[in-house]
């Protein structure tokens, strides 16, 4: 496997403040309790966040500071798009708001040879309508919103999930013909 390609072992970026890095199948737990505290992602069994930390650690990322999490991005290469990473969540621990942080972690896997990148918004999730839109706009890229699935797909009482798709990318040169 070239060290471009999305199923690639990442290496761990590091800034002032955190470590981004692939979780581990132990962070599953602080995953789930993210996105509880959100208030806003749907949330799944911690059995699910303990299974993605396993089978989706190389599209996904963790940012960790003091050997806490701080803040995730899971995703998938999508089977049917090759080279589209589709982003299942972003949350991001209330005290680390507002610091850019969900957008370094988006990037750092964007960054790692997908051209384009998915994601569905609620029409009520502000926080995740302008994080891709800004994501999309730094990146130069071009952003589709299209509606995708309708609420009465769901049960109980949700809304439509519109997606968002971003891109091409620029990919980095060692990222092959992605």
């Amino acid at each position: 496997m070239s060290p471009g390609h999305p199923s690639a072992p990442q290496s761990p970026t590091t800034t002032a403040t955190e470590i981004l890095e692939p979780p581990k199948v132990e962070d599953g737990s602080q995953l789930w309790r993210i996105a509880r505290d959100s208030k806003t992602l749907d949330l799944n069994s911690p059995y699910s966040y303990v299974l993605w930390c396993r089978d989706f650690a190389a599209t996904s990322v963790v940012a960790r500071s003091g050997g806490e999490v701080r803040g995730f991005v899971t995703g998938f290469d999508r089977p049917e798009e090759p080279g589209t990473l589709f982003v299942w969540q972003v949350a991001v621990d209330e005290d680390w708001r507002g610091r850019s942080l969900a957008g370094r972690m988006l990037g750092h896997l964007a960054d790692r040879g997908h051209r384009y990148v998915e994601a569905t918004v609620t029409p009520d999730n502000i926080a995740s309508a302008r994080l891709f839109t800004a994501f999309a706009r730094d990146r130069g890229a071009e952003l589709r919103r299209t509606p995708l699935l309708s609420g009465d797909l769901f049960p109980g009482d949700h809304e439509p999930e519109e997606l968002y798709r971003i891109g091409p990318l620029d990919v980095p040169a060692t990222s092959g013909d992605r």
